[in-house]
Order: C-alpha cells, then sequence, then structure tokens
C-alpha cells in the first residue's frame, strides 16, 4: 500500500431496526492531523473524478451507498512508494471501510453504481491555494478510467 495511506475496516451493529456504525472517532491514530471540514458529494453511475491532488490536506473518505472505485497514485519523490498506484471498491458490495489519503498523493474515483454518496472530512477547510489538479489521461500516471473492474485469474467456484 501507498505510505501513509491508511484504511480502518468499519464494524456494523445490525439488528431488526437497521445498522448503528461509527465511521472516525477524534481519538482514531488515523486521524491525528485533525478536522477541518466535512463535505458530501453526490454522483451519478459512470462518472470519474479524477485527478485531484493536494499540498498538505489530508482527506478520508466513506462511501455511504453505491459503489465507487477509488485509485490512488503516489507522485512524493521523497517517498518509500513514490510512482505506486492502489485501488480499492467502496460501498454497496465492496469493503466498508475508511481511507485516509495523504497529502501528495494523487486522487481520483470512478461511480461502478449509484447515484453513489461520498462523505469526506479534510484536514483543513477550502482553500483554492491548497487544490491541485491533473488531467484524467495524465501520462504520469498513465490510468485507464474506462476500463472495467480487471478480471481476477482466481478460481472462486
Amino acid at each position: 500500500m501507498i505510505d501513509g495511506v491508511i484504511t480502518k475496516p468499519l464494524v456494523r451493529f445490525p439488528d431488526e431496526r437497521g445498522f448503528f456504525e461509527e465511521i472516525i472517532r477524534a481519538s482514531d491514530h488515523f486521524f491525528s492531523e485533525g478536522f477541518g471540514q466535512l463535505s458530501r458529494s453526490l454522483m451519478h453511475p459512470g462518472v470519474v473524478k479524477a485527478w485531484h491532488i493536494h499540498k498538505t490536506q489530508i482527506d478520508w473518505w466513506y462511501v455511504v451507498n453505491g459503489k465507487i472505485k477509488v485509485v490512488l497514485y503516489d507522485l512524493r519523490a521523497s517517498s518509500a512508494t513514490h510512482k505506486e498506484l492502489d485501488e480499492f471498491i467502496l460501498g454497496d458490495g465492496g469493503q466498508d471501510m475508511i481511507v485516509k489519503i495523504p497529502s501528495g498523493v494523487a486522487h481520483g474515483l470512478k461511480v461502478l453504481a449509484g447515484p453513489a454518496d461520498l462523505i469526506y472530512v479534510t484536514s483543513g477547510v477550502y482553500n483554492k491555494e491548497e487544490e491541485g489538479r491533473l488531467p484524467h489521461d495524465d501520462p504520469t500516471i498513465g490510468y485507464d478510467w474506462v476500463g472495467g473492474i480487471p478480471i481476477s485469474n482466481k478460481n472462486i467456484f
């Protein structure tokens, strides 16, 4: 996994009324940078949002409903995982967890099933100077957003 990317598997407590699930606590080890802002993004099936990068801000992502593919690419030249790529499937039918995205790591997503609701916490409040964007087809990263989920060679039957 990319250096500094942390995942937190979530635990659901279901009963006949539904379920309870704790998302983030101020005391979580991966939340030491602190709270700046809580935001929500509603996206339709097939939407791609890529690439986004922050100078110093940390993001924590959680998918409430729908299904998204999250892709991270380490652009930090000083990182031990420089130029590594991570993919996660979050939401319905995917992994039920939080993903922490460090500064300097390009991130994007594709909505696989939706609409999808992404809730994200940032370590700072919105600051235009903090925001960075790269084209979805940036040749440095070379990621194919059009392709589907890779087919596994594992025998699952």
